[in-house]
């Protein structure tokens, strides 16, 4: 017997879950004009589970996708097929009783607790060695366990496992990085090649660690930021666990600030916004409730968007673990494959610069035609005649508002740059469609100069002025 397990809903983060609950059992749900239940009801209108009321904004109405996410949810949800092919319904207790055998059998936990007693007593490879391998079992188990529908407590459970072992396997590499750091300063390191820089080619190498060079520095920056604020690898992988996200390496490496871009994120143009930009444009433009951000990266423009109390529908191409401050993890998806959003959300986003980005925005005006769209450009998106795409995107549906920086945006350097940070040699624009009555997107467009220093808030135009 094959088991296939659709997941056919996306399951909002807490706040707004018992919205949606709340709403389906009464018939309704106020917001009270609150900011954050607003932020969380219009979140769910845009995944298609709150229809809002005509004449009191504040009030909203449970819809029948509501209603079968939530049997879908507390109900059976792992659907196996016999051998005949037909779909046959398993309690969700069966699903827990699966993945509980699974990782029982595994002897997740007692490896776990292995390479905890050998990193206190000392033997930091082998404890990293033995970490290491657990953290790779339990994140098998954690997917299963998501996979199979299983509840979620079986599915915490895996987690933390997942996250015991990747903070053992930090606290090792640490350790392992401050013998190298220790052995190079006494001379003990071997440099390679000939002579020998240790006589008697009795020279540490990176094969005795374990670990390769680029591990090494990692682990070097990982330290410098215990040093900095003490436990704040245990509380980075805790807060993962909290919110019910994985606790991946690479979301540890990003929350502590040790991240490099890796080769697939450097080709896949990961340039982080400045702040600056987004204060601009807030203060230029209104927006709905609800905005699609469907390049977030890792969370540069939605964090100021929720910040000022927007809702935010977070997807990229890459997996970055991204979520929202309700814990929804970003969709993994290619955008130029995406459909209309049945709630119709704006789009704020720093496209994909490179061969992509005139197919993305032509994409976003063809197919999801949004209300209002801002995306940030480079100013020369104003030139050019020999692709289609972009002739239709300046031609055909051409943008309402170009607002123009004449000053330069801060750098954006690569994800995980650490070089010298040179002033921006680019001329950028926010480029803003927005939809006329007549339901195309207009043929005219105002230019206008702008300086983002004027839209500093308080405390940050005092910190540049200092």
């Amino acid at each position: 017997m094959g088991y296939h397990v659709p997941k056919p809903f996306t399951v909002p983060g807490p706040r707004a879950l018992a919205i949606v609950r709340s709403a389906v059992e009464t018939g309704s749900f106020d917001d009270g004009k609150k900011q954050p239940e607003r932020t969380a009801a219009a979140k769910c209108n845009a995944y298609g589970y709150l229809d809002r009321d005509r004449k009191q904004a504040s009030l909203w109405y449970p819809t029948d996708k509501a209603r079968q996410m939530l049997e879908w949810l507390d109900g059976p949800r792992v659907k196996p097929e016999d051998d005949e092919g037909a779909a046959v319904s398993v309690p969700a207790v069966a699903a827990d009783h699966a993945v509980a055998e699974r990782i029982d059998a595994s002897g997740l936990v007692a490896t776990v607790e292995r390479a905890r007693a050998l990193l206190d007593e000392g033997d930091v490879i082998r404890a990293r060695i033995v970490a290491a391998g657990a953290y790779a079992q339990a994140k098998t188990e954690a997917t299963f366990a998501e996979k199979f529908g299983a509840t979620e407590a079986l599915c915490a459970k895996a987690r933390r496992l997942q996250g015991d072992a990747l903070l053992i396997e930090a606290r090792a590499k640490m350790a392992i990085a401050a013998e190298w750091d220790a052995a190079q300063a006494a001379g003990l390191v071997s440099k390679g090649g000939r002579p020998k820089a240790v006589s008697e080619g009795n020279g540490l190498t990176h094969d005795d660690t374990g670990l390769s060079r680029k591990e090494i520095l990692e682990a070097r920056r990982m330290a410098d930021a215990e040093r900095g604020a003490p436990g704040i690898v245990e509380r980075a992988i805790a807060a993962r666990i909290a919110a019910g996200l994985e606790p991946s390496k690479a979301n540890l490496r990003a929350a502590i600030g040790t991240a490099s871009a890796t080769k697939e994120e450097r080709g896949k143009n990961l340039y982080q916004t400045p702040p600056e930009a987004i204060h601009t444009l807030l203060a230029l433009e209104r927006f709905k409730l609800w905005i699609l951000e469907p390049a977030c990266g890792k969370g540069a423009i939605s964090r100021h968007l929720e910040a000022e109390g927007f809702g935010v529908i977070l997807s990229d191409l890459v997996d970055y673990g991204t979520a929202d401050q309700e814990g929804v993890v970003q969709d993994v998806c290619d955008f130029l494959q995406t459909e209309r959003n049945e709630a119709e959300p704006d789009i704020i986003t720093n496209p994909p610069y490179g061969e992509v980005l005139n197919a993305f925005v032509a994409h976003a005006l063809r197919v999801h035609r949004p209300q209002k769209m801002a995306l940030l450009l480079n100013l020369n998106f104003l030139a050019g005649f020999d692709d289609p795409d972009r002739n239709f995107a300046m031609d055909e549906s051409p943008p309402a508002r170009i607002h123009v920086f004449k000053r330069r945006l801060p750098m954006m350097h690569r994800e995980g740059w650490d070089g010298n940070e040179a002033s921006s040699r680019m001329n950028t624009a926010w480029f803003v469609w927005e939809k006329q009555p007549d339901g195309t997107y207009g043929s005219q467009t105002v230019i206008s100069r702008v300086d983002w220093q004027d839209h500093l808030p308080a405390d940050a135009a005092e910190s540049e002025a200092a």
